[in-house]
């Protein structure tokens, strides 16, 4: 905390808080309390969604109703070595939506500016889609980049 002279202020005595006290936080507006649930629930579904992947993966019944659906659109060639590079790209980008999605929940409840720039990855990752286009639409208004911090 920068001083521009010598404080006016007496010593802090015992039992006293010796620094001044922070500012209060802003309250969060009103429009953009539901924002970070939304992202937790994004979360949530990529979570569902991957437990229920390894699911399939894990039971061998699973494993061959795979492979069977492999063979029949024609492939030809190492149709395990495939499915093994398949289920490592899928586990790999629906962890990454997980992950962002998390992000993005955690970063917006603390009001962090990482956390707007998570959810903003996620939202434009959803706008392919059309899903995303208004929550990105609201995360790129003034008002909710300043209430993150942005400029």
């Amino acid at each position: 905390m920068p001083m521009s002279g010598p404080s006016t202020r007496p010593p802090p005595g015992a039992g006293t808080q010796p620094f001044e006290p922070s500012p209060p936080k802003p309250t969060p507006p009103a429009a953009l309390r539901w924002l970070p649930f939304l992202f937790g629930a994004g979360a949530i579904f990529w979570l569902v969604q991957l437990t229920q992947f390894a699911a399939i993966v894990a039971a061998p019944a699973g494993r061959d109703q795979l492979l069977q659906a492999v063979a029949q659109s024609g492939v030809k060639g190492d149709v395990s070595t495939l499915i093994v590079v398949e289920v490592t790209i899928v586990f790999f980008l629906v962890g990454a939506a997980a992950c962002l999605h998390a992000t993005a929940y955690f970063g917006l409840r603390a009001r962090r500016p990482w956390g707007w720039v998570a959810a903003l990855i996620v939202a434009a990752a959803w706008s392919l889609i059309l899903l995303g286009i208004p929550v990105l639409w609201v995360l790129i208004k003034s008002s909710t980049r300043r209430a993150y911090g942005i400029p």
